[in-house]
């Protein structure tokens, strides 16, 4: 099957598996496994923080540190497309006790103006308005990202009216291979930093939460009480440094197969809009007349796997596991569908 559910569903490569095999480990709870704190001083240095902490998945690393930066009663601001809000089960409710204020950003861009005239007065009506979380790159958006001169302007905000800022790096590789900014800028402006590997970089499972060590400090003592105190951890954290290692500037192809299907789809008669293509994800829109069930359960019985996106809508996810010939294959199938 050619897979472009999520470029979660990649599978490691055989260097992957060798470096996992071959890794020196212990127990990471005593903080002695060597390739996990390896890993963690890698990434931390990687984007200029003081400390990093690995975690079992994204969802784990972003509500570890919105735990680490709200009190029960706080507010977090974020897009109401984030990752945070609609896929992490409401965890923002569960395990920290905070509200949220959802904006309407651009493709799920906040802006500085649409932040600051959501946060809260200091009244007791009101919960205390405390963190603001951005994702890059936008999932919902198709893939949207965020420049360095886009993020200043909201941390200074931050810091004028003594907010944390958190940066959901989902696919941060992808997003510093369009804008070119550079990783090792982005410490600078943010409290907390999560940085998946487990998608577009390819390895199996992780993510690492970034921060300053005291904030790590509290961030371990709240991964254990969440269960994510790993042992011999270092198998997985050696897929997380070989990915770093191999993976990053590979990510440039993910993004052009994802430019020649979006330029095949756009030209189809099916297909009313397509999001603008920044990075490795695809989202178009169908038209009414085109039955989406229908649509995605037809390329799957050709070999083809994409995901629905909401209504009339459905998602490519590019990634290390697609090749030239598995976007050639799948637009010759899709081009079928207009005769």
């Amino acid at each position: 099957m050619i897979d472009y559910r999520s470029d979660t569903v990649t599978k490691p490569t055989k260097g992957m598996l060798d470096a996992m095999f071959s890794a020196k480990v212990g127990d990471d709870v005593f903080g002695e496994d060597e390739t996990v704190n390896t890993l963690e001083r890698k990434l931390a240095d990687m984007f200029g923080m003081e400390d990093a902490m690995f975690c079992p998945s994204g969802t784990m690393s972003n509500q570890i540190a919105i735990k680490c930066f709200t009190q029960p009663l706080d507010e977090v601001i974020t897009d109401q497309t984030s990752h945070v809000y609609k896929y992490e089960g409401g965890g923002i409710m569960f395990n920290s006790g905070a509200s949220v204020k959802l904006l309407n950003g651009e493709r799920g861009i906040i802006t500085t103006s649409l932040i600051e005239s959501e946060i809260n007065p200091t009244d007791f009506h009101y919960p205390k308005s405390s963190l603001v979380v951005i994702e890059n790159t936008v999932n919902r958006g198709g893939g949207a990202c965020y420049k360095l001169d886009d993020i200043e302007p909201i941390y200074h905000l931050c810091k004028l009216k003594n907010l944390k800022l958190h940066l959901d790096g989902a696919r941060i590789f992808n997003a510093l291979q369009t804008t070119k900014d550079e990783a090792i800028d982005y410490g600078q402006y943010f409290d907390g930093i999560s940085v998946c590997l487990s998608k577009g970089l390819g390895a199996p499972v992780g993510s690492v939460f970034l921060a300053s060590k005291k904030t790590i400090n509290y961030a371990r003592r709240v991964r254990k009480v969440f269960g994510g105190g790993m042992r011999q951890a270092g198998f997985l954290a050696a897929a997380g440094i070989y990915a770093l290692e191999n993976n990053i500037e590979r990510l440039k192809q993910d993004h052009l197969h994802a430019e020649v299907i979006a330029e095949s789809l756009q030209k189809l008669s099916f297909v009313k809009n397509i999001m603008p293509v920044e990075t490795n994800i695809v989202i178009m829109e169908l038209n009414e007349q085109k039955n989406i069930d229908e649509f995605v359960n037809e390329l799957k019985e050709q070999g083809i796997l994409c995901g629905t996106f909401g209504k009339q809508m459905v998602r490519f996810v590019t990634h290390l596991d697609i090749n030239s010939k598995d976007v050639d294959f799948t637009l010759n199938a899709i081009n079928k569908f207009e005769h």
